[in-house]
C-alpha cells in the first residue's frame, strides 16, 4: 500500500564522528534557541528578573517571591545598554535617608530634620508624578500603579494629595512609621527600582550588544557546520559545485540572520529530529495533513479547469478536420520507420480474433440462438400453434443448431483471420494502412461537409460548461478531509495486517 506523504518519516544519519558532531551542533544549536527567546524577552520581563516575584492577580498586589533565581540583572542590563535612571535613584536615595533618620529619631515628636526629610520627600514624589521618568523605559503604567496605591492607601482622590497626607506629622502621629515603610517598600520602591534609561547607539536604535555573543558564540559553529554539511554533499556528488551545495541547505539560512530570530526553531528543530534526538514526526504530520487539505481543493480547480478550458479552445477550433487527417499512418511516423497504428491493429487483432473470441463461444451461441428463436417464432409459426409444447421443443433446438454452425463458421472465420494477421505481410500491412486512412479521411471529410462539426462542438462545449458548473461546485474542503481520514484508515489497516502476518510468521 502506497504511504502517504504526511506520514513518511526522515532517515538518520549514519553512526560515526560525523553523528556526534550532528547531536552536538543540534543541543548547541537549541540551547542557541533558548538564548534567543530569553534575549527577545528580557526587556519585557526585566521587571521579574529585578524583582524575582510572581503577581497571580496583576489589580492586588500580591506577590510570590522566587528567592532562588539568581538576580542576573547586573550582568544582563550592561549588554542591553541599560543604566539606572537618574531621578528615581535620587528618590530612592532619598527615602533611604528618610528612613534612617525616622528609625534613629526621637519617638513621639519629629524633629526639624526629620520634617525636613518628608518635606523633600512630598517635593520628589510630586516631581515624579510630573515628569513620568517611566515613559524612558517604556512602563508608563508603572506610574498608575504607584499613584493608584498611593491614592488607596490615603483615601484620596489625587495621588499628589495623597502623597503628601502620608508623608505628614499628623498622619505619622496615628500610624507608625514601621507600618508606613513597609507600605513604601513593598508596594511603591519596588515599582519606582524598575524604572532605568537605556542608551542609544550611533544608529538611533537601543544599545544591544547580544549580537556579540550570538556571533562568537553560536553563529560561528553554525557557519563551520553548514561548510561540513556541503563538503559532505560534494565528496557524494563530485559535479555538484559550491553554491548548489550551500542552496540544498537553505532551511539553516535562519540560524545565520542577525534579524527575524524567532526563526530559528525550524532549523533547530529539523536538526534535532534528524539527529535522532527528538522525534517530531507527528508535529510534521499534522501540519502536511492541514497544508494537504487546504491546497488540494485550490489545486485541483485549477487543474481541472484549465484542463476543461483546454479542450474547450481545442473543441471550438475549426481545424477539427485537419487533426483527423494527421491521424493517418503516414502523417504520423516521423522519426522512425515503424506504422504506430498499422503494428497495433496486427498486434490485437490476433490476440482478440484468436485468443478472446474463442472463449465467448458460448455466450454468442446463447445470444445468437434467442435471436433466431424470435425471428422463427413471429415470422414462421402461426399464432394459433405458439402454445403447443413439442411445436416449441423442435424450434428451439433449430435455433441453438443453427446459432451453434453459425457461431463455430463465424469463429473459424475469426481464428483463420488472426492467424493471417499474426504473420507478417507485406501487401497485408499495405491493405490495413489504405484502409486506415481512408477511414480518417474519410470522417474529416464528412466532418467538412456537413453541419455535424459546428453541432458536435457546440454540444461538447456545453457539455463541458455543464461539468465545470456541477462537478467542480461540489468539491468541498470536508469531501478532502474526509479522503485523508479514510486514508489514515488504511495506513493502519495495512500496518495492523502486517504485524499480524509477521506474528503469525
Amino acid at each position: 500500500m502506497a504511504r502517504p506523504r504526511w506520514h513518511q518519516t526522515l532517515a538518520f544519519p549514519t553512526s560515526g564522528p560525523g553523528r556526534r558532531w550532528d547531536r552536538f551542533v543540534a543541543l548547541w544549536a537549541a540551547v542557541n534557541l533558548v538564548w534567543v527567546a530569553f534575549d527577545i524577552t528580557y526587556i519585557p520581563l526585566r521587571t521579574f528578573w529585578l524583582q524575582r516575584n510572581l503577581y497571580p492577580l496583576p489589580s492586588v498586589p500580591l506577590a510570590v517571591p522566587l528567592t532562588f533565581i539568581p538576580d542576573i540583572t547586573p550582568w544582563v542590563d550592561p549588554v542591553k545598554g541599560i543604566e539606572p535612571h537618574r531621578e528615581t535613584q535620587a528618590y530612592l536615595r532619598q527615602f533611604d535617608r528618610l528612613d534612617t533618620a525616622m528609625r534613629q529619631g526621637p519617638r513621639g515628636s519629629l524633629t526639624a530634620s526629620q520634617r525636613q526629610l518628608l518635606e523633600e520627600q512630598v517635593r520628589l514624589t510630586e516631581e515624579m508624578i510630573d515628569s513620568n521618568p517611566m515613559l524612558a523605559s517604556g512602563t508608563s503604567g508603572t506610574l498608575e500603579k504607584i499613584k493608584n496605591r498611593l491614592r488607596q492607601r490615603a483615601d484620596q482622590d489625587s495621588a499628589k494629595q495623597a502623597a503628601a497626607a502620608l508623608l505628614t506629622p499628623t498622619w505619622l502621629a496615628t500610624h507608625p512609621w514601621e507600618q508606613e515603610r513597609l507600605f513604601w517598600r513593598q508596594q511603591v520602591l519596588p515599582l519606582v527600582a524598575t524604572t532605568y534609561w537605556r542608551s542609544i547607539d550611533e544608529n538611533g536604535r537601543p544599545t544591544d550588544h547580544f549580537w556579540r555573543y550570538d556571533l562568537i558564540l553560536f553563529q560561528s559553529v553554525f557557519a563551520l557546520d553548514i561548510l561540513l554539511r556541503a563538503l559532505r554533499l560534494r565528496r557524494r556528488l563530485p559535479g555538484l559545485s559550491w553554491g548548489r551545495a550551500l542552496l540544498r541547505r537553505w532551511i539553516d539560512l535562519p540560524l545565520l540572520l542577525p534579524f527575524w530570530r524567532w526563526l530559528r526553531v525550524v532549523p533547530v528543530l529539523e536538526r534535532l529530529h534528524t539527529s535522532g534526538l527528538i522525534t517530531i514526526e507527528p508535529i510534521r504530520a499534522v501540519i502536511s495533513r492541514g497544508v494537504v487539505a487546504l491546497l488540494a481543493v485550490e489545486l485541483f480547480e485549477v487543474l481541472a479547469l484549465q484542463l476543461i478550458d483546454g479542450l474547450q479552445q481545442l473543441i471550438r477550433s475549426r481545424r477539427w478536420p485537419m487533426r483527423i487527417r494527421a491521424l493517418r499512418s503516414h502523417q504520423t511516423v516521423v522519426n522512425n520507420e515503424e506504422r504506430e497504428l498499422v503494428e497495433l491493429v496486427r498486434i490485437w487483432g490476433p490476440l482478440l480474433l484468436v485468443r478472446v473470441a474463442p472463449r465467448l463461444a458460448p455466450e454468442l451461441q446463447g445470444v445468437l440462438s434467442h435471436a433466431l428463436q424470435q425471428s422463427v417464432q413471429n415470422a414462421i409459426v402461426p399464432p394459433g400453434l405458439r402454445q403447443l409444447q413439442p411445436l416449441l421443443q423442435v424450434e428451439k433446438g433449430l435455433s441453438r443448431q443453427l446459432a451453434v454452425g453459425m457461431v463455430e463458421s463465424l469463429l473459424d472465420l475469426t481464428r483463420s483471420t488472426g492467424e493471417r494477421l499474426s504473420r507478417r505481410d507485406d501487401q497485408q500491412l499495405e491493405l490495413l494502412q489504405r484502409f486506415i486512412d481512408r477511414f480518417w479521411e474519410e470522417l474529416a471529410e464528412a466532418l467538412e461537409s456537413g453541419p455535424v462539426l459546428e453541432r458536435s462542438q457546440q454540444l461538447l462545449c456545453t457539455f463541458l460548461e455543464e461539468f465545470k458548473g456541477t462537478y467542480l461546485s461540489q468539491i468541498s474542503r470536508a469531501g478532502i478531509e474526509g479522503l485523508i481520514e479514510e486514508l489514515d484508515q488504511l495506513m493502519v489497516k495495512g500496518a495492523r495486517e502486517s504485524e499480524q502476518r509477521e506474528d503469525a510468521g
